[in-house]
């Protein structure tokens, strides 16, 4: 009996289980969290959610299409800026921003930085932006088939390169200093505790938004490709799909959720800057995508949860020693868990169906007459 019920339990929970799971997860976030956690807390969960974000888009483009994409800082970046030029223009009430002044008193406000004083065109730069350069370099990288190694490769170094081109432009982006002293976000108070809390519920909203994204892709037609791609890229050149085209729309949806991600950091935390958007943040972000699980719907999501929590906790503890930590348990799961921590589910569940197979009692031997005998 309890094979049969398990029998038809299976489809439906590899139909509705993960939506069920957002569900949860939606109400842990937005009726949970706020009702329980010291504003202090809620915001650090708010700058984790941040990182969710790019993970969401990393388990995306890495785990189910195998782009170990290691420059999210790049679109990171690309949206954090856009945010951070508009939150410094709507602080300096639309005239050029106190750090340009004080590095050089005879410029003014830049051309580019213009258009950031309208937030409808922050707002887009954030999707368009990643989307646009997103593009080209995925349209450059995948229709000359670069993969493996030397995707990894050359996508930290355009992180590398894009942290060092803010660096050294100090007079326009703050250089190592970054962008700073945010007074309002779109016009509501950042120190006003309800405006904490409504930053944290859209970034948490956003979140949401993004799994369930993800997890309409990984049930269609495209995620099918997505993985067959990953597998067996010339089968599916053989039966008339483009694998750039795959990869590429994969790449560009990882970076629109990472400038997201981005951008809704900057109000968070309150600052920007190159070290947020380098190499070694890129990194942080591909660990908390390893330590959930790469190829789970939630698992880039829990590991990035997980990891920001286990950072801002252990260097509460240990400023200079939390880093060793986590590097270990990066190691540990890696080496133990390939499929990261959420592959223990699938583990136990392994383990426990043996067990319900043998507690049935063996089925009687059918006679000519087709009874049970």
């Amino acid at each position: 009996m309890s094979a049969l019920l398990q029998a038809k339990w299976e489809p439906l929970r590899s139909k509705w289980g993960p939506l069920l799971g957002i569900a949860v997860l939606g109400v842990l976030l937005l009726v949970f969290a706020p009702a329980v956690l010291s504003d202090f807390r809620l915001n650090n969960l708010a700058k984790y959610c941040c990182w969710a974000l790019v993970a969401v888009g990393i388990g995306l483009a890495w785990g189910r299409g195998g782009m170990l994409v290691m420059g999210q800082g790049v679109f990171f970046g690309l949206g954090a800026y856009a945010m951070g030029m508009h939150l410094s223009l709507e602080a300096s009430d639309g005239t050029t921003p106190v750090f340009m002044i004080l590095y050089d008193p005879t410029t003014g406000l830049p051309a580019y930085w213009a258009p950031f004083k309208s937030g409808a065109f922050t707002i887009f730069a954030i999707i368009v932006a990643p989307i646009f350069i997103a593009g080209i370099l995925g349209f450059a990288i995948f229709k000359r088939k670069v993969k493996g190694a030397y995707f990894a490769i050359l996508t930290q170094a355009l992180a590398v390169a894009l942290a060092t081109l803010i660096t050294s432009k100090i007079q326009w982006t703050g250089g190592d200093t970054g962008l700073t002293d945010f007074k309002t976000f779109f016009g509501a108070d950042l120190a006003d505790s309800d405006t904490s809390l409504m930053i944290y519920l859209i970034t948490a909203g956003l979140l949401l938004a993004c799994l369930l994204v993800v997890w309409q892709l990984y049930r269609s037609r495209f995620g099918e490709l997505l993985v067959a791609t990953r597998d067996a890229e010339e089968r599916v050149r053989f039966l008339g799909h483009d694998p750039a085209n795959v990869k590429l729309f994969a790449f560009v949806v990882a970076a629109v959720m990472a400038s997201i991600g981005g951008a809704m950091f900057v109000p968070i935390v309150g600052i920007i800057s190159p070290k947020e958007i380098g190499a070694a943040a890129s990194i942080f972000m591909i660990a908390g995508v390893a330590v959930g699980g790469r190829a789970a719907l939630f698992g880039p999501a829990l590991g990035a949860l997980a990891i920001g929590y286990g950072r801002s906790s252990l260097s509460e503890q240990w400023p200079n020693g939390w880093v060793y930590f986590l590097g270990g348990l990066f190691i540990v799961v890696t080496l133990l868990l390939p499929g990261g921590l959420t592959s223990l589910f699938g583990r136990l569940r392994a383990q426990l169906r043996p067990r319900s197979a043998a507690a049935e009692p063996a089925a009687k031997p059918a006679t000519a007459d087709g009874m049970a005998g």
